[in-house]
């Protein structure tokens, strides 16, 4: 029997963008993004720590800040799946899911110098599950067997496939005060990636198959398997800078961060590929001790901020994430076309002392091809739309409260060669995605 290429079945996912960001990047760490959406010209609130931490240095007081963010996501990432000549017309539904997402901010200010730090989960952000498999399982299934004389009613396919990833951060830097209307920073963030993937494939016999040489394969035989559990871990450094100036009601503030190497190591505790009619093999990719890139992009955000009243503010901003030179498993980023782009803008109006209004909207645009689009790793362009509150609980403390529900546009990919078997078939790529947050926000 033909050997079939199913390796890449198991990486379910290379990354889960249920977060604002670039494909492997997440911004939104604190409920003030998502009731904004633009934080990038920010220097009032201790979340500057992450969006403009140069901008830290126009704290209003001396003392210490900090807050505590708590968030949840909610994404499907559905294939609507087609292939004529295969039989093949289904719908995929895959759920991901980040129920509790911990963020921490600190900063303390005396003078010119501010001293912050921030741990959150900045790339992936949860779990993915397709209970029902994906297109690209059946679709190498019923191929295959199909080869070999087996028609699709005589045999039985399940499949599952559960993945998560995280990467955990924790960033620590100085702020300094050059002039009244300049500040600079320099930091860094240490980056701790988990994750792994568990599933399985069977594809066993529904009736009893004739042997060519004679004799038949009994009911319930499997003809094709795949089991999986295979965790992953590595780590990468970020540097990182910043600039803050500010001239009377106008801020700009501009942050870059370096792309950070990162490799990813397999530890396997099962795979098994197994065929009838050949010997027990592997999954290449993820055998034990095998090392994986999944470097963090290089990013660059410039945001301008403008107090048109003393109780009306408005930010626009723009980000950059250089995944085309960021290294990804296979080299899949040669198939980008271009870095991530996106263009945000916020508003918040201050309703009365202790209540402030806020809503934004960022477009997101990615540089995708079909050779960068599968069943296993796709993306889609977007906006988002972010709405909530501020209270002022007392002079010290502060609650936000913030929604973000992103809109993608579907992908369709048509090829001359589906899932490398030479059909011609088309998929269609959409997803959905919701966060909510709250923080405490707290001045001792």
């Amino acid at each position: 029997m033909r050997k079939i290429s199913l390796i890449s079945i198991a990486m379910l996912i290379v990354s889960i963008p249920t977060f604002a960001g670039g494909l492997l990047t997440n911004t939104n760490q604190h409920p003030a993004f998502l009731r904004m959406l633009s934080r990038g010209a920010n220097t009032t609130g201790v979340d500057a720590a992450l969006s403009n931490p140069a901008g830290l240095a126009f704290l209003p007081k001396d003392g210490f800040y900090t807050s505590l963010s708590i968030q949840s996501a909610f994404q499907t990432r559905n294939i609507d799946a087609s292939c004529e000549a295969l039989g093949l017309d289904k719908y995929y539904e895959g759920k991901a899911s980040a129920p509790v997402i911990p963020s921490v901010f600190a900063a303390y200010k005396k003078g010119d110098w501010t001293i912050s730090g921030f741990f959150g989960i900045t790339g992936g952000g949860g779990k993915a599950s397709f209970d029902d498999g994906l297109s690209m399982f059946d679709a190498m299934v019923i191929g295959g067997l199909g080869q070999q004389g087996i028609p699709g009613n005589a045999y039985s396919l399940n499949s599952y496939m559960d993945g998560k990833q995280y990467i955990y951060s924790v960033q620590l830097g100085l702020t300094y005060k050059i002039t009244d209307w300049l500040s600079a920073f320099a930091g860094g963030r240490m980056n701790y990636f988990t994750g792994g993937y568990k599933g399985a494939l069977n594809a066993s016999a529904a009736v009893n198959l004739p042997l060519p040489a004679g004799g038949a394969i009994p009911v319930g035989t499997e003809l094709i398997g795949i089991d999986l559990d295979c965790s992953q871990t590595g780590w990468g450094f970020t540097p990182v800078i910043g600039l803050d100036a500010k001239f009377g009601k106008l801020t700009i503030g501009a942050k870059y961060e370096f792309k950070a190497n990162l490799n990813i190591e397999n530890n396997t505790k099962l795979n098994s590929l197994r065929m009838v009619g050949a010997p027990e093999s592997e999954l290449e990719a993820y055998k034990h001790g095998v090392n994986t890139p999944n470097d963090i992009p290089a990013m660059l955000s410039v945001a301008a901020a403008y107090e048109f009243l003393p109780v009306l503010r408005a930010s626009v901003e723009y980000h950059f994430y250089d995944d085309k030179n960021a290294g990804m498993a296979d080299g899949k980023q040669k198939y980008l076309t271009k870095g991530t782009n996106e263009y945000l803008a916020g508003i918040e109006w201050d309703v009365i002392k202790r209540l402030t209004l806020s809503g934004g909207v960022q477009f997101t645009d990615y540089g995708l091809s079909d050779n960068y689009q599968t069943d296993t790793s796709f993306s889609c362009d977007s906006y988002s739309l972010g709405i909530g509150a501020k209270l002022q609980l007392s002079e010290r403390a502060d609650l936000n409260v913030g929604y973000m529900w992103t809109n993608y546009e579907d992908y369709t990919k048509t090829t001359q060669n589906y899932n490398g078997l030479g059909l011609p078939g088309t998929n269609v790529y959409s997803r959905t995605n919701k966060v909510f947050g709250l923080s405490i926000d707290y001045r001792f």
